[in-house]
């Protein structure tokens, strides 16, 4: 397996490493593409619209590797969301081709240094550990050789419909309330519901799907599910960092659900932009909390609990 190490000693290659994926995220903003809202079905990403997976594991990536490996693929055109390492392609009978470039994904751990070990002994405190990352190099199914056939396949998304009935079934399960109508769609976090108007109300009623889940994920915040800092008003960046959790936890969703979105409006930009040159570890935390927040809605599966509150209303509502 190919990976790098860079431990609590190592602080420059750490804060390089954040820099490297900050800075490609800022890149594609400042271009004005939204590097999770992907160009699904058009020539410039022959993949289907999916999570990207280790094809050997079988796991889902999460957190800022799900927009790694997104980038790279739209970036050179794969056709799959598999991925392995050099020595996991081996494991299953096939191999990488010669010259082919890998993508560099990362994995957070904890180390507790020896000074450290020392220190806290001779205090009598526990020791406290240094977070660190790790390097992984993985490639695309479509760069490698003689791998099982299944490996690249994937079932194709569903036919596009008003409201997918696995996402009906979905919020209902969560039992989060969930109030159709009106003319704008948010999440009143004091009172704890979500309101978003009808599909009809939405030029391409596929998009209906991306804003239920981006209200949703905000409601994965409240103090008794993900108990996320939800206090900055608008204008904030503690405000622009909880939408830019919502948008990654809408688009998490919707590949995993194998549901095809158009771009959204990026009205946040600007805000996302301020929020990533401040703080190098912004995008990858908010990857990483839109991740958990994605988990906790798509853990409630597609069964429908008929004590779920979904209403329908006629007039808006201003949110707290």
């Amino acid at each position: 397996m190919s990976k790098h190490h860079f431990r609590a000693g190592t602080g420059q290659s750490r804060a390089s490493l954040y820099d490297e994926i900050t800075d490609k995220i800022i890149a594609e903003l400042e271009a004005g593409r939204v590097p999770w809202v992907q160009p699904w079905g058009t020539a410039a990403a022959k993949a289907p619209l999916a999570m990207p997976k280790n094809a050997s594991s079988g796991r889902f990536y999460a957190g800022i590797n799900v927009l790694i490996l997104w980038g790279a693929i739209i970036e050179r055109g794969y056709a799959g969301q598999s991925w392995l390492t050099f020595r996991q392609a081996l494991s299953l009978g096939g191999h990488v081709r010669k010259g082919e470039r890998g993508t560099t994904v990362v994995y957070a751990d904890r180390f507790v240094p020896n000074d450290e070990k020392r220190r806290a002994a001779e205090v009598g405190e526990e020791a406290q550990a240094i977070p660190f990352l790790k390097r992984f190099t993985v490639f695309n199914s479509d760069q490698c050789e003689d791998l099982p056939p299944e490996i690249a396949t994937t079932a194709p998304p569903p036919p596009p419909g008003m409201i997918e009935p696995k996402v009906e079934a979905l919020i209902k399960a969560t039992r989060i309330t969930f109030r159709i109508g009106g003319d704008r769609a948010f999440y009143a976090p004091v009172e704890d519901y979500v309101q978003v108007p009808p599909p009809q109300a939405y030029f391409e009623p596929i998009n209906w799907h991306r804003t239920a889940l981006h209200e949703l994920g905000h409601a994965t915040g409240h103090r008794s599910r993900l108990n996320r800092d939800q206090s900055g008003s608008y204008g904030t960046k503690k405000y622009a960092f909880e939408e830019l959790v919502a948008e990654l936890t809408a688009a998490f969703g919707c590949a995993s659900l194998g549901i095809v979105p158009t771009v959204r409006h990026a009205d946040y930009i600007g805000s996302w932009l301020e929020v990533m040159r401040e703080d190098n570890r912004a995008i990858v935390r908010a990857a990483s909390q839109a991740s958990k927040a994605a988990d906790y809605l798509l853990g409630f599966g597609p069964e429908i609990d008929q004590g779920a509150v979904v209403e329908t209303v006629e007039g808006d509502q201003e949110a707290s």
